[in-house]
């Protein structure tokens, strides 16, 4: 099984992963944010692609490529249940990333948490981040993109525990 916990940077998909992972028996935590600080330092901007220049190492080519091929061999390698948390708003590598983790393993599911700008931008401030930094500059444009029907399975966070989150995502696992 894969789980990808999906939404805007401060929404809490870490600390619900890591809970998560507490209840998903023979499972471990797999961050693609791994993989793109990777290729951050080694495709220097010299080398990087025109459309690669920006300043998201999810634009790098290799990175959703990359993302779906460690999840396999991690699979592959471990035969562990994969929790995946993740911040992929752009509609393509998501379908991408979605489809490649279908193909891996056929119980793939997607969870989209949501929350308020406000709740978000306290959540930040909380794990201390710089009001204004990059991550604080993503929230309305995560926000708005994960109003698409690509991210349906939401579940909206402001008011609730880590606790409750993770109840309504295994109700959901286990076709309850």
């Amino acid at each position: 099984m894969i789980i990808m916990v999906n939404g805007a940077f401060g929404v809490g998909k870490t600390t619900v992963a890591k809970e998560l992972h507490k209840t998903i028996k023979e499972s471990m935590l797999y961050d693609p944010e791994e993989v793109g600080f990777m290729l951050r330092s080694i495709i220097t901007e010299d080398i990087k692609l025109p459309e690669e220049r920006t300043d998201n190492f999810q634009d790098l080519k290799l990175w959703k490529v990359l993302v779906v091929q460690v999840a396999e061999q991690l699979r592959r390698q471990y035969n562990k249940n994969l929790i995946v948390p993740m911040t992929i708003s752009d509609k393509e590598y998501f379908h991408y990333i979605y489809k490649g983790f279908k193909g891996i393993d056929k119980e793939t599911y997607h969870f989209c948490l949501i929350a308020e700008e406000p709740t978000i931008h306290e959540r930040l401030r909380l794990r201390g981040e710089t009001e204004g930094n990059w991550c604080y500059q993503q929230t309305s444009k995560c926000v708005a993109a994960f109003q698409a029907e690509e991210f349906a399975q939401q579940i909206k966070t402001d008011g609730k525990s880590i606790d409750d989150i993770v109840k309504e995502m295994k109700r959901e696992i286990d076709g309850l």
